[in-house]
């Protein structure tokens, strides 16, 4: 093991939390073109249910900047680049080009400078960057049933976000050995999304993203389970986030 003398010196971590698909809101001035989506609308094709909540939790924990939005992925994907056909729904894919560009301005564009601003202003610091993305998943798509709990997405490229969901998941394995935390489940770290983009702009060593998705059966549990489960959420994330700060030979 090495020396402490022989560690390069470290950056600062700077944390901050955002929910990209907080809510199911329609503004008024799109209500039209979602006439009779109301079940969709409320289901998981509209928004994330829980991952506001957690988001919240998280960043009350951390103490960290909150960006989040509460209007449905379905006029616009927070979480994808704009060039992928995913990013606009059934309800908004079709409309002119001038009137796709003022959702981009008035939603898109918002959400994802606030952030961008939030990481630069740290790295210009001197810190390193921890962005904690919170989503959930529902527990069956496509008749395929998800066997997870909680997944933690991230690039397996970036050392940095591999250390952080590695000891987050041995955190969830000492506390609540019940859970099943799988990583880069249900989905891969590294496709299309908000921390993807945001690692086009910034360094591993400048940016760690990580994106948790919690089953929503287990959201929509008996409250007390969800609440359990939102307290272990936040304190492995403590955990493993001391686990950097304060151990020579575990940190990336």
């Amino acid at each position: 093991m090495r020396s402490p003398a022989s560690i390069p010196e470290r950056l600062s971590d700077f944390h901050v939390v955002t929910c990209e698909h907080g809510g199911n809101r329609i503004p008024t001035a799109y209500l039209d073109l979602f006439h009779g989506w109301q079940a969709r609308l409320s289901s998981h094709r509209g928004y994330d249910p829980g991952a506001l909540v957690m988001a919240r939790d998280l960043a009350a924990a951390l103490q960290a900047p909150l960006v989040v939005s509460t209007v449905s992925r379905m006029l616009v994907d927070l979480n994808r680049s704009l060039s992928s056909p995913r990013a606009w729904s059934d309800a908004t894919r079709a409309l002119s080009p001038t009137s796709r560009q003022g959702i981009v301005s008035r939603h898109y564009a918002p959400y994802r400078q606030r952030l961008m601003e939030i990481v630069a202003e740290a790295v210009a610091a001197g810190q390193r960057v921890i962005h904690v993305s919170s989503h959930s998943f529902t527990p069956v798509l496509d008749g395929q049933v998800r066997n997870a709990d909680v997944g933690l997405l991230y690039d397996p490229a970036r050392p940095g976000e591999v250390a952080v969901a590695a000891r987050w998941k041995a955190a969830f394995a000492e506390q609540s050995a019940e859970l099943r935390v799988r990583r880069n489940y249900p989905y891969h770290g590294k496709d299309d999304g908000l921390t993807t983009a945001m690692r086009r702009c910034f360094d591993p060593g400048q940016y760690v993203g990580i994106e948790i998705e919690l089953n929503q059966a287990l959201v929509l549990a008996q409250p007390r389970l969800w609440r359990h489960l939102r307290r272990t959420v936040v304190t492995t994330l403590e955990s493993a986030l001391r686990c950097r700060a304060g151990c020579v030979t575990c940190s990336p």
